[in-house]
Order: C-alpha cells, then structure tokens, then sequence
C-alpha cells in the first residue's frame, strides 16, 4: 500500500511539473523589444480581452528568442520581423498573419557639413549583414548610386551610435530610438536619408509581422480592431505611449521622444490590406538574400 501512494504521489508531482508556465486563462503576447514595442503601449496599459482572456504582454530581447519562444510554442500572439515569420513558415511553424504594424524605422545619418554623395567611397558603418536593416541599405544604395563601403565591425545599433558620437565614424544606418539620441547629444548629425521608403507614394516597407495562433482564427476581427487602436493610441497619444514604456522599464526615461515615434512609421494594415506591400518587400529581400528567406517564397498560405 505504502508503495501505491508513493507511486501515486509521483504521478501526480510530475502532471504538476508538466503543466506550462503561463496562465491558461491569458492570451501570451510576445513583443520584440524595440520599435514594435512602441506600437504595443496600449495594450501594456489598458490590458484588453479576447474572448474573455486577458492579454499578457512580454518583451523578447532578440529576434533568434522570438523565433525559440514560436517554435515551443510559447507565445499565442507575436511580433517579429517579416523575414523571421517567414523563415518559420518555411520550417513549418504554423502561425496566422495578422498584418504589419511597423513600416520601417532605418535612416542614415551623419555629420552635416559631410553631404551624402558618397563620391569618395565613404564609409558606411552597418550592423546585421544579411538582415533586414543589410538588405534595405544595400538596396538604397543601389538605387541612388551611392558609393560607400559598407563597414560591418559594429555588431549592434547601439556601438554604432556610440561610435557616431565618439567621432570615429561619419555615416551610419540607425534605427530608432538610438536615432533619436544621437541627434539630440550631437547636433552636428543629421538625417541625410530616409531608407523606408521604396517611392514617395508608398507607406514604407513591411518589415514587421504579427503573427497569432490558428486557435484565434475565429477572433481575427477582433485582434484586428484592438491592433489598430494600440497603433493609433501611439501615433496620437505619443506622450502618453512614451511614459507607459518608461514605466515598463521598457525604454529607459529620456530615450523616446514623439518625433521618435513618428520617425518608426507605426500604422497597423491588416494582412489583406497589405499583401501586395509584404510581397513587394520579401522579393526585394529575396533578390538580396535568398537565405534571409530560409531559401524561399512563401506561398499564398502564408497570407491566409
């Protein structure tokens, strides 16, 4: 007998230890840390409910996390990059597109009295070779006949300002909010290009996915509805965005201003309203980086 509920006991410990971590009652968001975080203040804030669940947001800190957090299934709703969410689709991962909400936060930025004609093989520092923020500059380039040499030996966003404000480097590609602090340390640095946007009649480039489970399949609309007030929210209350992500200790005090937010280009287009955009950016990524892709397009599924 005595063994029986030793068995017993044992059972029941490990159903225990199996049961995953977040509340079954809670929808999981996971959000890039970054600009797409900017677009998910509202929801830190006002907490809305699908289908009687409350949303619980979490900040990811890379894009390779994101990816782990996806495949383990960790995550019931997820903004990432585009060519992440492809790269997933092609390995099999299984998640809806809900839309793009972020179109584009890349500029290159340098020293005022330098211009931009690149005439002299200039150097360009970048980080990410292969990604999107790689992709999107090399395409620019191209586009303009710029001739810069492409500097890679920074790894991150952040060394790169660091490196602008030291004055050892002179043109560099730089997302926000690290965009934003240099020009107000330095004002000697100014925007010389805007890398988001294809023509000037487009919306930008679709960089940014959200991504949802097949389980809320049946409240697209109401993921749709909510995406696009926490988008609007940002856009028409940056202030008040701006003070949610400092308390969340999400963006440090100071980091984030209103013309950061409207530098990030933050308007939430549903995966019908944007499919043409999304097709044009990933045969751009395509035409640069096959293997950004994970080797391939993605087929018409993947809109669904």
């Amino acid at each position: 007998m005595t063994f029986f509920r030793c068995l017993c006991l044992l059972f029941i410990l490990c159903c225990c230890n199996s049961k995953p971590k977040t509340d079954a009652g809670m929808i999981r968001v996971s959000v890039l840390r970054g600009p797409s975080a900017i677009a998910f203040a509202h929801w830190m804030k006002e907490t809305p409910v699908i289908d009687g669940k409350p949303l619980s947001v979490r900040i990811i800190d890379s894009p390779d996390l994101m990816q782990a957090t996806l495949i383990k299934g960790e995550a019931d709703i997820a903004v990432l990059p585009m060519i992440s969410a492809v790269n997933l689709y092609n390995k099999g991962i299984r998640y809806h597109l809900a839309g793009c909400p972020i179109w584009g936060t890349l500029y290159l930025a340098g020293r005022s009295d330098k211009g931009i004609s690149g005439e002299n093989k200039s150097v360009l520092h970048i980080f990410g070779a292969g990604t999107t923020p790689d992709i999107l500059t090399r395409h620019y380039l191209r586009q303009h006949k710029l001739n810069y040499t492409l500097n890679y030996s920074f790894t991150t966003a952040h060394e790169i300002m660091q490196g602008l404000l030291a004055g050892k480097v002179d043109y560099a590609v730089l997302g926000e909010p690290f965009l934003s602090i240099a020009l107000r340390k330095d004002s000697t640095l100014q925007i010389l290009a805007d890398l988001n946007k294809p023509d000037s009649a487009s919306l930008g480039f679709a960089q940014t996915a959200i991504l949802y489970v097949p389980t809320l399949k049946k409240s697209k609309e109401t993921i749709d509805s909510l995406l696009n007030t926490s988008c609007r929210f940002a856009v028409e209350q940056p202030e008040q965005a701006i003070c949610i992500l400092e308390k969340e200790n999400i963006f440090t005090f100071g980091m984030l201003t209103p013309e950061s937010i409207e530098r990030c280009k933050i308007d939430y287009k549903t995966v019908s309203e944007a499919q043409e955009n999304i097709l044009h950016f990933l045969q751009l990524i395509e035409q640069y980086e096959p293997k950004a892709l994970g080797g391939k397009m993605p087929d018409e599924q993947f809109y669904k």
